[in-house]
């Protein structure tokens, strides 16, 4: 017994291909029959007359003694249209379910063969969907300064949804990875499970890119007008691409200097910190204040290229040129807020020492008359060191807060006393400083240290400060060995900047052609052109 071709299909597309088949069939024999007829009736001497109509019509047909070439001629044409059509529906079917896609995911991927395989494809998966969350991130953050947050709310919405389907295939894959659930079936649909959910978060960023276009005015069929929003549009509802793109270009030149001034102020800044603290304090920026200004060296070039694109009326190229600039606008953001950040919380640290040493101090002397309650093992000689590294004068408050909460074994951060505060302290900094990194070199970093990234900020969520901490120092590990492999982007021959726009993920290519920088949507919509 063999098994039907179309068994495991739906059952739409079941009738559809039956449907298909039978006109296939039905073209086939009339061709055939067609072909048959006119040597079946040769021999016969007295072939059927056509009925007369009158006398032009039966002087239009003189009869014929026998078969003749021209007899077979149409036949044999409708014969071979026949099975060409049949042919070419049989083609065109085939091309379709190899190239088909579904909305947010793109070309359908190749079915897995083997576990193996399967977490590649998980692995991959959750690289792009959170490529795709944090390009369609930032872009929405120049939607938002424009338009505000009213009209931006579906596109802010299906950005929600989408970080919370990449949140589960993430936290998916790490029960994965821990082996949970125990049973084999299970684990061996789980990278599945992954795959699924990227596929859905890119799904709903797709469904809204091309509104999004249109509210930005990026799109063929035009912008929303500024009448529209009470701006200062036309009113006529056929506002053009090039106005689209030139309001877009005051909201990035407006943040392109507030960021100009503020990178300068950065520079300054870490200059003090490092004189005030030793290098393991300012380890993890070093290198913010320039690559932000490589971030910004490149904007100018691109956001002066959209202009000049705009202004010659070359929609298309202006917006390619556009966003590549917000994207190293928002990424140079990213660097200089990393460095005022840290310097905050130094700052902050350093006030909480006292109060958090002093508590620690207290928790373990009342440990020490009272046996049964719980202390870090050398918790007294961690103590003292401390307590040194503070008479001696240089230290890097962070990291003492660390030690401080972790010898008292109070490092949940679920309290409200002393030591629950330095530990979310802690981790907070420890979890924006992996985020920073990620973010900036995310065309190099894979699945591992974003798995690790995102389990450090479902622990923060939960108040598991200790181990978000944690995680989030194994995510920075990890995406610092990748760019480690990927190489440096800041070679001399590279005066544009292109290879570390590459790295950042700012353009996906570094191709001048090819160069296409991502915009906010899903895997499909991603890369798009516009005409």
């Amino acid at each position: 017994m063999t098994s039907s071709p179309i068994r495991g299909r739906p059952r739409r597309a079941t009738a559809h291909i039956r449907v298909r088949l039978t006109h296939a069939m039905l073209g086939v024999l009339a061709g055939a029959g067609w072909l048959v007829l006119p040597v079946m009736t040769a021999e016969a001497r007295d072939p059927v007359p056509a009925a007369p109509f009158g006398p032009t019509a039966s002087a239009a047909a003189p009869r014929q003694d026998g078969t003749s070439a021209t007899d077979l001629a149409l036949p044999l044409a409708a014969g071979a249209a026949a099975l060409a059509l049949a042919g070419y529906g049989c083609v065109r079917r085939t091309r379709r379910t190899h190239s088909r896609t579904t909305p947010g995911s793109g070309p359908a991927p190749r079915p897995a063969t083997g576990p193996a395989d399967a977490e590649r494809q998980a692995r991959a998966a959750l690289r792009l969907a959170d490529d795709c969350v944090r390009t369609s991130r930032e872009e929405l953050s120049f939607v938002w300064d424009r338009f505000g947050e009213l009209r931006t709310e579906p596109f802010g919405r299906a950005l929600r949804t989408a970080e919370t389907e990449l949140a589960a295939a993430f936290a998916l894959w790490r029960r994965y990875e821990d082996g949970v659930p125990g049973e084999a079936d299970a684990l061996l649909r789980a990278p599945a499970g992954v795959t699924g959910r990227c596929a859905e978060a890119g799904r709903r960023l797709d469904a809204e890119a091309a509104a999004l276009d249109r509210l930005r005015g990026f799109a063929a069929d035009g912008p929303e007008t500024d009448g529209d929003r009470g701006g200062d549009g036309d009113g006529d509802g056929s506002a053009s691409a090039e106005g689209g793109v030139g309001a877009a270009l005051e909201v990035a030149e407006r943040r392109f200097r507030d960021l100009t001034a503020r990178a300068g102020t950065a520079r300054s800044t870490l200059a003090a910190l490092r004189r005030s603290y030793p290098p393991s304090a300012t380890a993890y920026v070093t290198g913010y204040a320039e690559q932000a200004t490589d971030r910004l060296v490149f904007a100018t070039a691109r956001l002066n290229a959209a202009r000049r694109a705009a202004d010659t009326g070359d929609s298309r190229e202006a917006v390619r040129q556009l966003r590549a600039g917000e994207g190293a606008v928002a990424q140079a953001g990213v660097l200089v807020a990393g460095v005022e950040r840290l310097a905050a919380r130094l700052a902050e640290a350093a006030g909480l020492l006292p109060a958090a040493l002093a508590g620690a101090e207290a928790e373990r002397a009342a440990a020490e008359r009272d046996p049964g309650r719980h202390t870090s093992p050398g918790a007294e000689r961690t103590l003292a060191a401390v307590r040194a590294e503070l008479d001696g004068g240089a230290y890097d408050p962070l990291d003492v807060l660390r030690r401080i909460t972790r010898a008292s074994g109070r490092d949940a951060g679920t309290g409200a006393g002393v030591l629950d505060t330095a530990a979310l302290l802690v981790a907070r900094a420890s979890v924006a400083a992996a985020e920073e990194f990620v973010a900036v070199h995310r065309g190099a970093v894979g699945a591992p240290a974003r798995a690790r990234l995102a389990q450090a900020v479902r622990e923060l969520d939960a108040g598991h400060a200790g181990r978000a901490d944690t995680a989030a120092g194994e995510a920075r590990e990890l995406a610092g060995r990748d760019v480690r492999a990927h190489g440096t982007a800041y070679a001399d021959g590279d005066p544009a900047g292109t290879a570390g726009a590459v790295l950042a993920g700012i353009l996906l290519a570094e191709s001048a052609d090819d160069g296409v920088p991502p915009a906010y949507g899903g895997p499909r919509t991603r890369s798009r052109h516009h005409p």
